[in-house]
């Protein structure tokens, strides 16, 4: 590929058609607005993914589209890191996202999940920037439990990496963050079931023996306990990207 002979034709024919791209000031304005949780900025700063300043990646319009969001995505995901964002929490989600752009099979579904996007990394930095700082031995045990979801989670092990006895960090914990331990992971259990049910298509039973419930028919009653629907009626609801 002769880069510099391709460049110098991208160059003629953006001038030629006066096509230029965003500029460059806007585009970081767009990401840092996210990055601080700034959710009505980041909507004033919103670009759909069609304009004419987006550039060009490639001759089919959908596939164009596709290379957009997936950039965006990756840049989101990073500036949000910066901000405060768990690296794993963030390059998780960034994965749900990009694996979801992949199955979209119109330009209505791009705009529409770009929106979605947008929407859920601002809202999520904007709860992380408003939330109470946890002394360092909870936020161990937060980052234990989020990466250990899949696992029998005690407090005898969370007392062990935090460096407390059992008690007192039951008592720290329930303080400090509202919730007993047991609840608290119950909770972050069924956060991560509606995404296993919005994005993929894993059965209840899987989920169920996936993040450690005791039966499935436990899974289904605690679910709808926490979110008002069945497993089944919620992935029903809020399945985004359907197959075609």
């Amino acid at each position: 590929m002769n880069v510099e002979k391709n460049l110098s034709h991208t160059e003629f024919i953006n001038r030629e058609y006066s096509i230029s791209h965003l500029s460059y000031e806007r585009e970081m304005a767009f990401f840092q607005s996210i990055k601080e949780g700034n959710v009505s900025e980041a909507k004033r700063l919103f670009k759909p993914l069609d304009c004419k300043e987006m550039g060009r990646l490639s001759d089919d319009d959908l596939r164009n589209m596709k290379y957009h969001l997936v950039i965006t995505v990756a840049f989101i995901t990073r500036y949000c890191i910066e901000g405060g964002m768990e690296m794993e929490a963030a390059y998780n989600l960034s994965d749900i996202y990009i694996r979801s752009i992949d199955k979209c099979r119109s330009e209505n579904e791009i705009n529409l999940l770009h929106r979605e996007v947008v929407d859920d990394y601002a809202q999520r930095m904007n709860i992380i920037h408003n939330k109470k700082r946890y002394p360092k031995s909870l936020t161990v045990c937060l980052d234990y439990i989020y990466n250990n979801l899949h696992t029998k989670i005690t407090l005898e092990k969370l007392a062990e990496i935090s460096e407390l006895s059992p008690a007192y960090l039951s008592r720290l914990f329930h303080k400090e963050v509202g919730f007993t331990v047991s609840e608290y992971i119950t909770g972050k259990r069924i956060e991560a079931a509606e995404n296993m049910l919005k994005y993929f298509e894993y059965s209840c039973l899987e989920i169920s023996e996936y993040l450690c419930f005791c039966s499935e028919s436990h899974f289904i009653q605690v679910f709808k306990k926490h979110t008002g629907y069945t497993p089944k009626n919620y992935r029903r609801a809020f399945w985004r990207i359907h197959k075609t």
